[in-house]
């Protein structure tokens, strides 16, 4: 799909303009979200992104639609990975309800610039080596295989650790050790120190990288446009804040979500390398856009499936448990 310059300028402004009325008309003023809040706003988010790949439809045809779709759903259910890492920050940090809706918001947009430069540095990289693609491939297929690793090992109880970067600024800067609304820098004692809000800000948007080295190989194995790349991503990031929300009960339901995370990456990951060979001249079949995304969405709608099912098992199986153990001790 030929992107001008202009339509680059247009999307991003109107991107822009969908953030600040998110940000002014729900956002603006700290408050505990509701479900309906969150429900409302997620399906204002997922009708926005269905409205541009239709319009993507419209414009460039049935391809870059596809393809929008396609990245959108990985991206979105990839994202819906970096919900448990966001609980684990919030817990860790003790992000007062009232204030985890800003914490997020500023989170994910800083999300959405270091993912830009990644895109950007993608699409140049891919631009002048094909080759590259054999290399997104492996990775994909070994992040799959690692996935499954992780979900079949035993469950422990996961801790966020924070990166380099985020040491490194709390070692230079010094921090107060409780919150000032959502003040990000206050003034004691004559000094200047940030508040545990801008660490957590950072926390949300930094960490978030680790999970772009693998999505951004993933919707690259879709598509190779980098306008699509980036909206795909953008529509993705920008819902996850509601998601968090309303989903936020339900993640520890979703058990099999590792599995069927590997299945997409592993997925996309073959069909990356039979891209490459084809584009070496090695006569091998490439898989289209249509079955890429009928793939994705039957894995996602059988994880979620599998994964109600399991957790609904055992928690019959745990309260049938008590209901024996609390029979035993009154026979005692």
């Amino acid at each position: 799909m030929d992107v001008s310059l202009t339509l680059w300028l247009v999307t991003v402004a109107g991107l822009c303009a969908l953030i600040a009325a998110d940000f002014f008309i729900g956002g603006r003023k700290p408050h505990e979200v509701t479900l309906r809040e969150a429900g409302t706003w997620t399906v204002v988010w997922v009708v926005l992104a269905g409205l541009f790949g239709l319009g993507l439809l419209f414009l460039g045809g049935g391809q870059p639609a596809g393809e929008f779709f396609a990245g959108y759903v990985t991206e979105k259910s990839l994202s819906v990975d970096n919900l448990f890492v966001f609980v684990l920050i919030m817990g860790k940090f003790a992000v007062p309800a009232a204030y985890q809706q800003r914490v997020l918001m500023v989170g994910v947009l800083i999300a959405l610039v270091l993912r830009a430069v990644f895109i950007g540095a993608g699409a140049a990289i891919i631009a002048n080596f094909s080759w590259v693609f054999y290399i997104f491939g492996a990775f994909l297929v070994w992040t799959a295989w690692k996935l499954i690793q992780e979900a079949r090992g035993d469950e422990e109880e996961e801790e966020f650790e924070e990166n380099r970067f985020l040491k490194a600024v709390e070692r230079r800067f010094p921090s107060t050790d409780r919150y000032h609304g959502t003040k990000l820098f206050v003034v004691e004692g004559g000094r200047r120190l940030m508040t545990p809000m801008l660490i957590v800000m950072l926390a949300i948007g930094t960490t978030d990288v680790l999970f772009a080295l693998d999505s951004i190989p993933a919707i690259f194995g879709l598509t190779q446009d980098a306008y699509i790349v980036f909206t795909a991503n953008a529509f993705a990031l920008m819902g996850l804040r509601q998601l968090y929300f309303l989903i936020g009960g339900l993640l520890r339901k979703l058990v099999h979500l590792s599995y069927g995370l590997s299945v997409i990456l592993g997925f996309i990951g073959v069909k990356l390398v039979l891209h490459a060979l084809h584009e070496s001249g090695v006569p091998v079949p490439e898989i289209s856009i249509p079955v890429s995304l009928g793939v994705i969405c039957a894995v996602l709608a059988v994880t979620t499936v599998t994964s109600l099912r399991a957790s609904a098992k055992a928690e019959r199986a745990g309260a049938e448990g008590s209901r024996e153990g609390a029979d035993v001790h009154a026979d005692v």
